[in-house]
């Protein structure tokens, strides 16, 4: 095919969506129906002159004629800025003024009709020729609306290997200089050779040019892979979806260099469904009926992170603004946290042209309130959500407004919009109003849930005459409470599905999902590479892992106390992080790896630190090896430190904590890549909705995980001239964290149904109120809302002396059963039918807490002085929660003297329980093979399969249980000997677990020595250990490499042909196990 012919398709699908086609030569001055005066014209004045006359009969001709001449003379030689002037004119209308009546009007001279593409005239032009001041070009295809050249089609012929699409490219940048007058009026710019086909803006550089995947908004590449530029005429171009398009989805933002962004195909149909879903769910009728379901939630945009979600937002609220169905309705946009506030603030008044409002800003909550109070329509307002928290005199938060047009958008929907569980709260009152405060109690008091030394009774603790407990909700509800009939939209790059939160049962199910593969697939966001540069700790293995968990389990269930418990954790932690030779020893590394990176792609790196002092220890451990990085001047030095603090900061840290003005040069040098400033330490700040492009490596030296994680390596995803991908180096081990969170966000590519439907969640919840209202059959606690503490010991005895068959443990029935309600609440907390036992609820959770605190604090206490001593003694064994409960129920206390050894076995053995000392050492197996072997394919196997056997065998009872005992424990003494051959063989733990891999060929073993075998596990160990890596887009490859690299070391020792292809793939699974180790 040549350039011509692929030209003449393009005209035909052009022609099929709606275009007419006109030859170039025909309409020049000179041609067979000329419409230019000349070849420097590139507006078709006439063909303007009659749409305006026919889109506004009713503003006098004079007034339209001089609408005509502002667009053909747009009074700035500077191409960009004309090019801005046109786009103002194009959308909002060219204003005008004019008598009448003796009066001057103003009014705006249309354009074009945005309403009905048919009212509009669409010519496709192909061989335009076009004058410059010293150049004559001819442009392959320029598409005309009413007479205004608004898209330009550079095409290359599809045979020619040299005529690529960035010969294409290159071609349109010759054109802007050459003959700039034609990019005055232009919106879009369209590339093609053929297989490809871009599409980007004026100030777009070729990065940021990209495809257009869809016709539909649902089918990516309807046509087939090779058909890019008919998708592209069909899925963009087609008048009507042009006009959306030209309206909504082009901005201009000024931040001292002025830029045009154009959306991409996943901005564009995200804005299209979202507003639907939004004009459904804002109904009045959506409150009743077969839409009771969506009332108010608008739905869930999830636009992975670095795909632009920021300008998709923007589109949205200026889509919506606009839509007559909404009667110019409000925009409340809230964020979790004040730099996110004012970043995203930042986008929204530089797109004013586009949004045509200015957004407002709340400082305070009184202004918050005083602007959203019986606002009567429109408006951006910009707010952080604990903003929405009540006053110190007020149990819930005022009502706003009532209206149905308000449109209320979250960013980063995860984190903070889940508040709607009750919770008990105590709040100090002067005593003069402590009587009538419990008079007016809508929300109740339940005192500190501390219990009584008793280990039956639960006394009240005498109340304070000041104080006043209650029931409180969280932000969420206080937000609903404030604008209760408004329709809420969720933008996330990490959306949480869990158990107990889930980001589609608050706002809806999906409206629009661009995940990690597809953005990475369209060249949206950059591949993201990791590599492990484990600094090893003097902590094993298990800590680490155990860390998040421990964290979440403490915040999740626990009194506010326990959050110095928590921070106690953390301390623990960053005292072996932060410890002066690690600290050395990551600096040197960190500094010789940025070095390294650089020579080989310059860029910057952010690194991110566990907390503020181990940040300046690491700063000044940088600037001792590179003392030249460092000046005390904001405005100098190539290295800085990024973090809150105030001026009763200890001096170690004053040094680095700086104003808002400054923080916010440091952030424009560092998105700036001409700027010295290379390298950035931080520990939470800028870590999410923060775009620098040219960083291209993170390092990572604080454990994360989930969404937190996500949102951090996402900082190194932004394309960037020739950055071939971001690079996440782990100095602390978060592998395995990172494989969790990439699996929960790639795995079913965000689509399908809520993980639990909310009508579905309240079933389950009714029924476990209903369990627990039974439970407390006998007790009146009807007045638990006044009642205070009193009514909640009340229920906490009554339920102590619940006694049921076999089931004599009433304490542990209400205590699962009020959990397993918590987990529903939290999943429908959004009905109204569930708004409606809220207090119920809280009611139940704190005699919940009444009756399980002192074991879970004694529990806690206990591991607690024992936690060292297994670390020390056990090592890297693992012991599961099952397993601890398992030792309570048979009167074992925990053993400190290491897991399997002989008395523990037969203390076992000799268990009365003997069905639940075959669980315990069952479980304890399991730990221990999962700890110990977890990365040795061979023994795991062997041992695992083994266990399966034996519980098999138990479970279909072909043996008594006293056998099973003794198999057990035969087991545990061949599982403790085969920890140990390590010393016997003279290897270490991963050397053996080569050998095992090897030697698992028979032949190998006739054939080569024990010697032979051990050299090859310690030569493969050293090898892989140096070349092992996860790479996540390109992992064939590194397979490959590694595969040919274990091939090479079994050659070199001879290792028995016949069986060699097996023992390389059995090396192989036995690396990418070693590589989950290594890596964590």
């Amino acid at each position: 095919m040549t350039e011509d012919q692929l030209e003449q398709e393009a005209l035909a699908w052009l022609q099929d969506v709606g275009y007419t086609h006109r030859h170039g030569p025909d309409i020049a001055h000179d041609g067979a129906a000329p419409e230019r005066a000349g070849y420097r014209q590139v507006v078709l004045a006439e063909r303007l002159r009659t749409a305006i006359d026919r889109l506004n009969p009713g503003v006098p001709a004079a007034a339209r004629d001089d609408a005509l001449k502002q667009v053909l003379e747009l009074g700035t030689p500077v191409l960009l800025a004309a090019n801005r002037q046109f786009h103002r004119l194009l959308v909002a209308g060219v204003p005008v003024q004019y008598q009448q009546d003796g009066e001057t009007r103003g009014d705006f001279v249309r354009l074009v009709d945005w309403a009905d593409a048919s009212q509009n005239e669409w010519w496709a032009v192909n061989q335009l020729t076009v004058r410059g001041p010293h150049h004559t070009r001819r442009a392959d295809i320029v598409l005309f609306v009413n007479g205004l050249p608004l898209v330009l089609l550079e095409i290359k012929n599809p045979a020619d290997q040299n005529a690529d699409i960035w010969k294409a490219y290159d071609q349109l940048q010759t054109y802007k200089a050459q003959i700039p007058d034609i990019f005055q009026y232009n919106e879009l710019l369209v590339i093609s050779d053929g297989t490809e086909a871009l599409m980007g803006s004026l100030s777009a550089n070729g990065e940021r040019f990209m495809a257009w995947r869809t016709i539909d908004g649902v089918t990516l590449d309807p046509l087939g892979e090779f058909n890019e530029l008919q998708t592209l005429v069909r899925g963009v171009l087609a008048p009507a979806y042009l006009l959306d398009y030209l309206r909504y989805f082009v901005l201009f933002e000024d931040d001292g260099t002025l830029v045009k962004k154009i959306a991409g195909y996943h901005q564009f149909h995200a804005v299209r469904a979202a507003i639907t879903q939004v004009v459904a769910a804002s109904r009045p009728g959506a409150a009743s009926g077969v839409q009771a379901n969506i009332k108010g939630k608008g739905g869930v945009v999830w636009h992975t992170q670095g795909s632009g979600k920021s300008i998709t937002m923007t589109c949205f609220a200026a889509r919506v603004m606009q839509e007559p169905a909404m009667a110019n309705p409000t925009i409340v946009v809230i964020t979790d946290r004040n730099d996110l506030d004012g970043q995203l603030f930042g986008v929204f008044s530089l797109a004013q042209d586009l949004l045509r409002e200015q957004p407002v800003q709340a400082r305070t909550r009184q202004e918050l309130r005083a602007l959203l109070a019986n606002r009567p329509s429109g408006g951006i307002v910009f707010a952080t959500i604990q903003k929405f928290m009540p006053g110190e005199d007020e149990d819930s938060f005022p009502m706003l407004s009532d209206r149905q047009n308000i449109v209320v958008i979250a960013d980063e929907a995860h984190r903070t919009q889940y508040g709607f569980e009750a919770k008990i709260k105590v709040r100090k009152v002067p005593i003069a109003q402590v009587d009538s405060a419990q008079e007016d109690i809508k929300s109740i008091a339940t005192g500190d849930g501390a219990p009584a030394l008793h280990h039956v009774a639960f006394a009240p603790p005498p109340y304070r005459a000041e104080t006043v407990e209650r029931y409180q909700v969280g932000y969420a509800q206080h937000l609903r409470d404030a604008l209760p009939h408004a329709t809420f939209v969720a933008f996330t790059g990490t959306p949480v599905s869990s158990e107990d939160r889930d980001t589609r049962a608050v706002f809806g199910d999906y409206i629009h999902v661009y995940d990690m593969q597809q953005a990475r697939e369209d060249g949206a966001t950059v591949a993201i590479y990791y590599e492990s540069r484990l600094a090893k700790l003097r902590l094993n293995e298990a800590d680490l892992g155990l860390i998040d968990d421990e964290v979440d389990e403490l915040a999740e269930d626990e009194e506010e106390t326990d959050q110095s418990r928590l921070k106690s954790k953390w301390a623990a932690l960053e005292k072996v992080v932060g410890a002066e030779p690690r600290i050395a020893s990551v600096a040197a590394d960190l500094v010789a790896h940025f070095e390294a990176r650089n020579t080989a792609q310059n860029g910057k790196a952010m690194v991110v630190a566990m907390s503020r002092e181990i940040c300046v220890h690491l700063y000044d451990e940088i600037v001792r090896l590179r003392p030249d990085w460092h000046d005390a001047d904001p405005e100098q030095g190539a290295i800085k430190i990024v973090m809150t603090g105030s001026a009763s900061d200890k001096a170690l840290l004053r040094p680095h904590i700086h104003n808002a003005q400054v923080k916010k040069r440091l952030e424009k040098r560092f998105k700036d890549p001409a700027d010295p400033l290379r390298l950035v330490i931080v520990r939470d700040m800028w870590l999410t909705g923060f775009d620098a492009p040219c960083v291209h490596t993170l390092y990572v030296d604080k454990p994360m995980k989930g969404h937190n994680l996500m949102q951090a390596i996402a900082r190194v995803n932004r394309v960037f001239r020739d950055k071939q991908g971001g690079l996440v180096v782990d100095y602390i081990g978060i592998g395995n964290e990172l494989k969790a969170a990439m699996k929960e966000y790639t795995a079913s590519h965000g689509r399908g149904k809520p993980t639990v439907d909310a009508h579905e969640a309240y079933s389950l919840l009714a029924e476990k109120v209903d369990v627990l209202r039974a439970m407390l059959h006998g007790y009146d606690y009807s007045g638990f809302l006044t009642g205070g503490h009193k009514t909640l010991a009340g229920a906490a005895n009554h339920v102590l002396g619940l006694h049921n068959g076999k089931e004599k443990d009433g304490k542990k029935r209400f205590a699962d059963t009020a959990l397993a309600m918590s987990k529903a609440f939290t999943l429908c907390c959004t009905l109204d039918e569930a708004k409606a036992v809220r207090e119920e609820v809280a009611f139940f959770q704190g005699v919940k807490v009444l009756l399980t605190k002192r074991d879970t604090t004694a529990k806690r206490r206990t591991d607690e002085q024992r936690e060292l001593a297994i670390r020390q003694i056990i090592g890297s064994a693992v012991v599961s929660e099952s397993v601890v409960d398992i030792f309570d129920a048979v009167g074992l206390d925990k053993p400190n003297i290491g897991l399997l050894d002989d008395d523990f076995l037969a203390q076992v053995r000799n268990l009365p329980e003997r069905n639940l000392a075959v669980e315990l050492l069952e479980r304890l197996l399991e730990g221990e093979i999962k700890s110990r072997f977890a990365s040795n394919v061979v023994q795991d196997r062997k041992f695992s399969e083994l266990l399966a056997d034996v519980i098999k065998r138990y479970q279909n009872r072909s043996i008594e249980t006293a056998q099973v005992m003794e198999e057990l424990v035969a087991m545990a003494k061949k599982f403790r000997e085969a920890a140990s051959r390590g010393e016997t063989l003279g290897l270490t733990e991963d050397e053996v677990r080569f050998y095992d891999a090897l030697a698992h060929n028979d032949s190998a073993v006739r054939e080569l020595t024990d010697e032979t075998l051990k050299k090859i596990a310690h030569e493969l160990t050293e090898s892989l250990r140096q070349n092992l890596s996860v790479d996540w887009s390109k992992r064939e490859s590194v397979r490959a490499k590694l595969r040919l690299l274990v091939k090479r070391i079994l050659r070199k020792y001879k290792y028995p042909p016949d069986m060699a292809d097996s023992a390389v793939e059995l090396v192989l699974q036995q690396a990418e196990a070693l590589g989950e180790s290594w890596s964590v």
